[in-house]
């Protein structure tokens, strides 16, 4: 009885260690609060480039994945002359919205979830 709690006790403790084990790489979607489009360039520190077209004045769009590490996004927005930029850090199990914001001069904001 003993050895049968024992090996029950066991296999619960590898079941939960390896369910814990299964990483997700960072994802990431674009949210545009001005009243223009914005093209978003995502650029990763392992030289991969992301480019998110054509969101729409409120639009948000699907999340996509990127590779962990330092990122930098810019946004080319309709009839502005200004190209904002953020850097952030992207880990594993991390979901990221990086905002479009409004004002003058436009900005963007990276929201972790």
């Amino acid at each position: 009885m003993k050895n049968l709690l024992l090996g029950i006790l066991s296999l619960i403790f590898i079941v939960a260690f390896i369910s814990c084990s299964d990483e997700t790489d960072p994802q990431f979607r674009i949210h545009n609060e001005r009243s223009d489009k914005a093209n978003v360039q995502l650029q990763t520190s392992g030289g991969n480039t992301v480019n998110i077209n054509d969101v729409g004045a409120g639009q948000s769009t699907a999340y996509q994945t990127v590779a962990v590490g330092i990122i930098t996004a810019t946004a080319v927005i309709q009839n502005e002359s200004v190209s904002p930029t953020v850097t952030f850090s992207a880990a594993k199990d991390t979901r990221y919205t990086i905002v479009v914001r409004t004002g003058n001069p436009p900005a963007l904001r990276v929201d972790q979830e």
